[in-house]
């Protein structure tokens, strides 16, 4: 039976942590855990690498805050970039809505072209249950649900691309990709405000690139005024 908590006998806490973030770190550039995927959970994690919860808390914090992974309440937590200079892109990125909204397009637009040439049956799936959890949560009124479904839609997209560093780069826009959804939602689910991303997601099914990618530009526009 793996460890609960760690031994009095085991090495230094320091020193386990560094050795557990180190693991942590192999496996996702490794591939196992992949960006935009969801890590094990904490108990699968200390069956895995034979150290405590605790080691395992420390390590998977430091690579939070690290911009390596993110924590998603009632989810999990979730590889967000290989990168460690993620964080910092995105707050130098938040204050900046339009450059933001500019490079979303940039990424996004190519992301859906190559998703509709290279999605397969899981792709799809995926996409079909983003797309559902993105509308329950408008109907339910539920903004903040609503931006977190809406930022997993096109993660989602972006995964069907199947180009990692695409899916690397995006992730490290994460954090503003949210501030922009939120900032458009003004803080209510307004019918007006509402954009219907099921055209988009017909598209990368039909595997036609043309109108994928044109559906993915078509609600990121720069606001008027630009």
């Amino acid at each position: 039976m793996p460890p609960s908590v760690d031994s009095p006998a085991t090495p230094p806490r320091g020193h386990r942590v560094r050795q557990t973030i180190a693991q942590l770190r192999e496996r996702i550039l490794g591939g196992e855990w992949p960006v935009g995927g969801r890590i094990p959970t904490e108990p699968q994690l200390v069956a895995a690498l034979g150290v405590g919860r605790n080691t395992v808390r420390e390590a998977v914090r430091a690579l939070v805050h690290a911009g390596v992974l993110e924590c998603r309440q009632g989810s999990g937590t979730y590889v967000v970039s290989t990168d460690e200079l993620a964080p910092v892109v995105a707050r130098i990125s938040v204050d900046r809505m339009t450059e933001v909204v500019e490079v979303r397009r940039a990424f996004e637009v190519e992301a859906a072209r190559l998703a509709a040439l290279r999605r397969t049956a899981e792709d799809l799936a995926a996409l079909d249950g983003a797309l559902a959890a993105r509308e329950a949560a408008w109907r339910g009124g539920r903004v903040d649900e609503f931006v977190e479904a809406d930022a997993a839609l096109h993660v989602a997209v972006v995964a069907a691309a199947h180009n990692g560093m695409l899916a690397e780069l995006y992730a490290s826009v994460g954090t503003a990709l949210r501030s922009t959804v939120a900032q458009s939602m003004g803080g209510a689910l307004e019918p007006e405000r509402h954009v219907d991303h099921s055209r988009l997601v017909e598209a990368i099914r039909a595997g036609d690139p043309g109108r994928a990618a044109t559906e993915a530009g078509a609600f990121l526009e720069p606001p008027p005024g630009a």
